[in-house]
């Protein structure tokens, strides 16, 4: 045979990069994904597991029979049980009980002991993930405690793997990174490479509401966590693998958003992979929308979306958990999109018109309806009715200021919100305008929905 590998541990990295095509094909920027759910064991935290353990070994902190024990999301845990598997460990994992039981079961199916631990508890709780994994290594004979929190060795894998091979494939032709931001370290070591090759990269994390991380990074201060869904990013503890310092910014996101965002990546780009990845495209998004010029982000996708099918890719787990709905969980993105709107300007006037300027106007252009500003600050909307209404009532007169007949109940929302959120504000009857980087690109009305959802068969 001419070419072939020693064991799965020798296959581990060169995962593909690709650029997304569709799901942000509404921002300029240009952001492409690392598929790190090609590993063989289907997520980037095999890169780890492999590098502390042979450290361990060149230490001696790992001895000939000796047991693993780690407390893991999952994915670490899977890394580390390849690699017992392959060179004779024995192991122990600890895991919240958020975590899948896709996750659960693969452990278990490399012959690990799995122990399933309350979420809901302080970090130094006896009963949390973490307490129990420590007293575990203090307590089992010939143990190694992985400790991928602490132990730095996690942050020095990426720097020796991850970092240099993203340089070496992009050339270091992109501006930005971004990644998901849980024990730290992917960001910390993949950032402190790429900025030792790419003075003027910027690094960015990705947090999820609820953690404590992007919270002390932004204000210094220690704030009390809360509860989140979305597994293998955010703390509520600070790591010693998190390196604010190597940071430039943090974004944050929340469970929805990041759950829809990772069915439509398979959906709409054919990438199967897991709600970590759905968060850190939804940061990247929302990143490029407040770039003033548009940059090339390279984005880290986490693990593979089979470890979720009971979770994220299960419709009734979704919408019992007010996740998902068929008819309203799209972007306002993919409403124009299928209408074919969004891309031409908005005509809107000037509080200095009269009424007699925007009844012109709007018999001109054939439209129902024109923004208002006033020194540049949207006041409101002219709505032809609502015109044609109060003149026949003689509450107003063509010669009047147009600021007399502006309608102040509207919502901006932004195009790539939720098609729910401008369904409640419909309902409410407020006037819909959607903005594109602090631009309105479109006014929606109850019959652009009817449509959308008629082209869609809701």
């Amino acid at each position: 045979m001419k070419k072939f590998d020693r064991s799965v541990i020798d296959v581990i990295g060169n995962t593909p990069i690709i650029k997304l095509q569709k799901v942000a094909s509404h921002v300029e920027s240009e952001i492409y994904v690392k598929l790190e759910y090609m590993n063989p064991g289907g997520s980037i935290k095999e890169r780890i597991a492999v590098y502390i353990l042979e450290q361990a070994i060149k230490r001696g902190d790992l001895k000939p029979g000796g047991t693993i024990i780690e407390g893991t999301s999952g994915n670490t845990g899977v890394g580390l049980a390849m690699y017992a598997a392959v060179h004779g460990y024995k192991t122990i994992f600890v895991l919240p009980d958020k975590q899948s039981i896709e996750k659960i079961n693969n452990l278990r199916a490399f012959g690990a002991k799995v122990i399933v631990t309350p979420t809901n508890v302080a970090a130094d709780d006896p009963r949390s993930y973490y307490s129990v994994a420590q007293r575990l290594a203090e307590t089992t004979p010939n143990s190694f405690y992985a400790n991928q929190y602490y132990n730095l060795d996690n942050k020095m894998a990426h720097y020796h793997s991850t970092g240099p091979e993203i340089f070496e494939q992009t050339n270091g032709e992109f501006d930005v990174f971004m990644c998901g931001v849980g024990t730290g370290g992917t960001i910390s070591g993949t950032g402190m490479y790429l900025k030792e090759k790419m003075p003027n990269v910027k690094i960015v994390g990705v947090d999820i509401e609820g953690s404590i991380l992007l919270p002390f990074f932004k204000t210094g201060k220690v704030v009390e966590a809360k509860s989140y869904v979305l597994e293998g990013i955010g703390e509520d503890i600070f790591p010693d693998n998190v390196d604010f310092s190597v940071m430039d910014d943090m974004v944050e996101v929340n469970d929805k958003e990041s759950f829809i965002m990772t069915r439509q990546l398979l959906t709409r780009e054919g990438i199967y992979t897991g709600g970590s990845s759905g968060a850190a495209v939804v940061a990247a998004i929302r990143y490029a929308q407040q770039l003033k010029e548009p940059k090339k982000i390279l984005v880290i996708l986490n693990d593979s979306g089979n470890r979720y099918t009971g979770k994220i890719f299960n419709d009734e787990w979704m919408r019992n958990n007010g996740y998902w709905d068929n008819t309203l969980n799209v972007t306002i993105s993919d409403v124009l999109s299928t209408l074919g709107k969004g891309n031409d300007d908005v005509i809107s006037m000037s509080d200095e018109n009269t009424v007699s300027d925007a009844v012109k106007i709007l018999k001109q252009e054939n439209i129902s309806q024109i923004p208002i500003y006033s020194k540049g600050n949207l006041l409101g909307i002219v709505n032809e009715k609502n015109v044609l209404r109060s003149l026949f009532e003689g509450k107003i007169s063509l010669g009047d200021n147009i600021s007399i007949a502006v309608d102040r109940n509207f919502e901006l929302v932004n195009i790539n919100d939720l098609l729910d959120k401008v369904a409640s504000n419909l309902i409410q009857r407020k006037t819909v305008l959607v903005e594109k980087d602090d631009k309105i690109i479109e006014i929606l009305t109850d019959i652009d929905i009817l449509n959308f959802m008629s082209n869609r068969n809701f």
